[in-house]
């Protein structure tokens, strides 16, 4: 895997949080940021495709969005358990 170093600078607080949260998950404070900023990029990419959904089909319905949460807790509930 090639990586490329970055300068990056943060808030007082968040950079404590970071490390933290780092520490509590047993990585390296770039390792934790580079995961959080893969999340952050996955949510983008599941907007944009809700987005071009709709788009394309309409706006989802109460009855879609309510399933949708129902799935979306199933799963972070089987995260959790495992």
């Amino acid at each position: 895997m090639t990586v490329k170093k970055l300068s990056i600078a943060l808030d007082d607080a968040v950079a404590r949080d970071v490390a933290r949260a780092a520490e509590r998950s047993g990585v390296s404070v770039s390792a934790w940021i580079n995961r959080a900023a893969e999340n952050a990029l996955a949510t983008e990419a599941g907007l944009d495709a809700v987005r071009e959904w709709e788009a394309d089909h309409g706006a989802l319905t109460a009855e879609e969005l309510a399933a949708a949460d129902t799935l979306l807790d199933r799963v972070l509930d089987a995260r959790r358990a495992s």
